[in-house]
């Protein structure tokens, strides 16, 4: 590492100290010719693959897009940031995982509803409702079904209320 005071070429590491995610370690360096003193930011250079639209585009991958569909199929939902960041951070997994070099948006879409079919029945029928392109109320019903099937009672409350028995008289 050079010295941005001098530019001589060699210093020596006085700490390192790891992030608490474990991405980032933030290193504070001494120069051995100045001995000016700075700090360095070493991250992973992981390459995402370049993700190919339902037209036919290709865009490189965004995690802040990723999060902002999250926000949008939780808004006003009892899910916390750190449940929505550990969602995120399990897709861009998935993503990477993948071992492609391009990835179609609808695989990603399938690791989203993957998530939200998790944390929020009503953000995944949400999420699901635009991804899909449901064109009326059946394609919903369709969904709920789908959903109470493969996830009876995981916890959440129940999609749709069953009707009340109607009083009896006496």
């Amino acid at each position: 590492m050079h010295c941005p005071f001098c530019q001589h070429v060699d210093t020596r590491v006085l700490d390192s100290r790891v992030t608490e995610d474990g991405t980032v370690i933030r290193r504070r360096r001494m120069c051995e010719a100045c001995g000016e003193r700075f700090s360095t930011v070493e991250t992973m250079d992981l390459k995402l693959p370049v993700v190919i639209k339902n037209d036919g585009r290709r865009e490189a991958f965004d995690a802040r897009k990723l999060r902002a569909g999250f926000d949008r199929a939780l808004q006003k939902r009892p899910v916390s940031d750190g449940q929505v960041e550990a969602a995120v951070h399990a897709v861009v997994h998935a993503v990477r995982k993948s071992g492609e070099r391009e990835l179609p948006s609808r695989r990603i879409g399938e690791f989203v509803m993957e998530q939200l079919r998790k944390l929020d029945h009503v953000g995944y029928v949400r999420f699901a409702s635009v991804y899909r392109s449901f064109q009326d109320v059946a394609d919903f019903r369709e969904e709920l079904d789908r959903l109470e099937r493969e996830a009876p009672g995981e916890g959440q409350l129940p999609l749709l209320e069953e009707p009340a028995p109607p009083a009896r008289r006496r």
